[in-house]
Parts: structure tokens; sequence; C-alpha cells
């Protein structure tokens, strides 16, 4: 019974998946290197081909050569909000899935929108359009990928705000880097094609540094490397990785915690693998003793990593070592994913002990272990 239940969620996925619309995804190191410049030039490309294509939200910058290839597409009025006393606009999802199009341009995905809003994200409002069955064309830069924001906020200093789960990547039926050297984009900021001139001197002296955007386009260059991969093992090969399942582990402690589930999703992603993210409560972390705003620290990193796309387990155990075990038997876990203690005498001495009953315990099985800076 269980076995033709699962066959038959198994068939209604596929069907569900080909009445989907096809999503295409260009990502680049960071604004100015032309990813609404390309998506504008494919759907002028499109529309000479007969392909019934409308522009849901463009967004220039003021820059005069993108603005020029708006002409001659079709755009679907924005919607009217007032906000705060302010007449401010945001795309017509209705009216998108009203007309629909055959493709659909969408600028800006990691766009949070107006208060009032159906959806909080723009992402959200993209996923709505591909499930009415229109494809979409949209642009996200590498800093707004939610799995590196840590690594971006090292690189440049700066905490992005604004960010798009990993699993919305995973569903772009293709992605494309738009890519250009430090130097070439350098000289587009100068030349004032990406900001206006009070602008350029405070960009170039911050987010623009030619260190900066070599290690950013790196980071594009392997995302959309992985990418590819994922593509190529999922539908070419059938996936020789598709065995590995992960398994991060997670305390109370924010920030550790955050950083495991952000680097475990980056290798599930690599791997195209499903994960889970573990937290034990022990009885010293019974709800009537832990503080409030650990409480509220767990649930908002339950959160983050269900939009990365992890399966929560919330497990009471008096020994984490034996609980870690125990599902990772249960789950048919490969990798187990922990975080480095922070350096206190009482952190080293309580995390040997449970690291070391770990060890013992996992030394016959096939499970791999990484700890996690």
């Amino acid at each position: 019974m269980e076995e033709t239940k699962r066959s038959a969620e198994e068939f209604l996925e596929l069907i569900r998946k080909s009445r989907r619309g096809k999503f295409k995804v260009y990502i680049g190191m960071s604004a100015g290197v032309g990813k609404t410049y390309r998506m504008l030039q494919e759907a002028h490309t499109l529309l000479k081909n007969g392909i019934d294509v409308k522009i849901g939200y463009i967004e220039t910058h003021h820059r005069a050569e993108t603005h020029a290839l708006l002409e001659g597409l079709p755009v679907v009025p924005r919607r009217k909000l007032f906000y705060k006393g302010k007449e401010l606009d945001e795309m017509d999802v209705q009216a998108i899935i009203n007309l629909r199009p055959e493709v659909v341009v969408v600028d800006e995905l990691a766009h949070t929108n107006i208060q009032g809003s159906k959806n909080e994200k723009r992402w959200q409002d993209v996923l709505d359009i591909l499930n009415a069955g229109i494809n979409v064309i949209s642009a996200v830069n590498i800093q707004h990928i939610e799995s590196l924001n840590e690594e971006v906020r090292l690189i440049t200093g700066v905490e992005v705000r604004e960010r798009v789960p990993d699993s919305v990547l995973a569903e772009a039926n293709e992605v494309v880097n738009i890519d250009l050297t430090s130097d070439e984009l350098i000289a587009r900021l100068r030349e004032g094609k990406i900001y206006q001139a009070d602008k350029i001197e405070a960009a170039l002296n911050n987010f623009f540094r030619s260190d900066h955007i070599l290690q950013l386009r790196e980071l594009a260059l392997k995302e959309v490397a992985s990418q590819v991969e994922r593509k190529v093992e999922t539908e070419v090969s059938k996936a020789s990785f598709r065995h590995e399942r992960f398994l991060a582990c997670i305390s109370s402690n924010e920030k550790t915690a955050k950083n495991v589930i952000r680097k475990t999703a980056r290798l599930a992603n690599y791997y195209h693998s499903k994960w889970y993210v573990l937290y034990v409560q022990t009885p010293r972390e019974n709800p009537n003793r832990i503080p409030l705003d650990k409480q509220r620290h767990l649930i908002n990193n339950f959160k983050l990593a269900m939009e990365l796309g992890a399966e929560i387990i919330k497990v009471q155990h008096p020994s984490i070592a034996n609980a870690i075990v125990e599902q990772a038997e249960s789950r048919r876990i490969t990798t187990i994913c922990v975080g480095k203690p922070h350096l206190t005498l009482f952190a080293i001495i309580w995390s040997t002990t449970v690291f070391n009953k770990l060890l013992c315990k996992l030394a016959t099985s096939h499970v791999d272990l990484i700890l996690l800076s």
C-alpha cells in the first residue's frame, strides 16, 4: 500500500513539473555586468521569432543603453500601491498570470515587495508565475544567494539583507553567468554606465574594489559551474552522487548554527542530495530553562534551513551523540556536519566529550564526519 502511494505521488509530481513553466536565471558577480541588458536582448530575439513575450518587471537604473532596449517590447503595467503616504509600484503578478504570455521577463529576483503585496519576496512571485505554466527569465547577483551570505560579508564587509534561497536556483532549468573582468567592470563604472556621477567614487572605494570583484567573480563562476554539473548529473548520467545524504547538527548557538546550515546547504546543493537539520533538545535545554532569545534564534534557524531546502528534525534526548547516531542510521545519512565549538574551557571539555562519543559510535560505520569552522 505504501509503495503504491509513493508511486502515485511520484507520478503526480512528474505531471506537475511537466505543466510548470521553464525557468532561466542570469547570474552576475555584481551590479553593472549586463544581466538586464542581456535579458532585454533575449526578449527582442524571442519577439522576432514569434514568441509571446512580456516584460513583467525591469529595473534599468537609468542606464541609457539598457533603457533604449525597452523600445518595442510589450510591458505589463505595474500595480500601484500606497505605502507611508507615497504612491509606489510593484510587478502585477495577477495581471501576468491573466495574460498568460509564453515568456515573461522579471528583473531583481531578490527584491523585497512593498508591504501589502501578496508575497513578501519577488522570487515567491516568480514561483507563482512558473506554477501557472508561464516561462520566466530572471536575474540575480551572486551576493543575494542565501548560502553565500557569510562569504560575501567576509569579502565585502557588507551584510546583504535581500536574499534568495538556494532552493529557488535549484528550480532553474538553465543558469547563465554574465561575466566581465574586474578591469572591464571598473571601466564601465568610471564611464558612468553603472551609477550616477556622485556615487562613482564611493563605489570604487568600497564594493567595486578590484580584490572584491575578483573574489565575487570566483563565487559566481563556481555557482554556475555547480548548477551545470548538477544538471549533467541528473539529466545525462543519472547522477553518480544521488545517494549522498547530509545531516547538519545544530545547537541553540545562533552564529554557529547559521554557519553549519549554510555550509551544509552548499554541500547538499553540490551533490544534489537530500539533507536534514537536527536539533537535539537535552534536559538542560528544556523550553522552561532555555532563554527566550535562544528559542527565537532556534526558530529563525529552522526557518533558514527550510528555505534552503532542509528537512527539520527536532528530538528530545539525554545524549547528543546517541541521538545523532540514531538519526544517521534511521535516515541513511552518509555525511554528518557539525560546528566547531567556541574556544572556552567549558565548551572544549563538553564538546570534546560529545565529539569523542560520536567518533566512537561512527568508527564502525561508513558515515563521514565534517567539522565546520
